[in-house]
């Protein structure tokens, strides 16, 4: 696995370069040897946060890992991400026979049980979408108390989605051209 390691407001000391590569590098068994693994340290107030990216061919496997102690946090990041890979191995392999070769074949020929862990859909939701603007659509969501909303931007036709934030702000998700 090749390392990618940065900081934001934190200096990446020797002993953080070496926790990041000795925890995630654990994780090399599931993972062909060039597979990069972006890792991001941060502070922000007593806040010690790590994000690990491992983009895996049509994939992105990630977790971002918050607490007092920036070791525990990337403790925490390997342990997400190796029960991400469990839980949704078959959905891997399926991609790896269609050409996503960044998972190793043993880990993919290696049964974890892990099939309680599906992802199941139960229920299924239709709706009209009307086209409006993001602002009309974040104050629509508001009514309707919900987290996220999804609609038509008036402005480009596509479908956007906005969501609430920290802090009282919003986001705008739209698709790239």
């Amino acid at each position: 696995m090749k390392f990618i390691i940065s900081g934001k407001n934190i200096e990446i000391t020797p002993g953080l370069k070496s926790a990041v590569e000795d925890k995630i590098g654990k994780l090399d068994k599931y993972f062909t040897p060039e597979t990069e693994v972006h890792a991001t340290l941060s502070v922000e107030k007593e806040r010690q946060k790590i994000e690990v990216t491992i983009p895996v061919k049509g994939n992105i496997i990630r977790s971002e890992q918050v607490s007092n102690d920036m070791y525990v946090s990337i403790d925490l990041a390997a342990e997400v991400i190796e029960r991400q890979l469990k839980k949704y191995k078959n959905k891997f392999r399926a991609e790896q026979q269609a050409g996503a070769a960044s998972l190793r074949t043993d880990f993919m020929d290696k049964d974890y049980g892990a099939d309680d862990d599906e992802v199941k859909i139960v229920r299924t939701k239709k709706f009209d979408i009307k086209p409006m603007y993001p602002e009309d659509a974040c104050v629509q969501m508001e009514l309707l108390g919900h987290d996220f909303y999804v609609f038509c931007n008036a402005e480009t036709g596509d479908v956007n989605v906005v969501y609430k934030r920290k802090g009282n702000t919003y986001g705008l998700i739209e698709p790239e051209k």
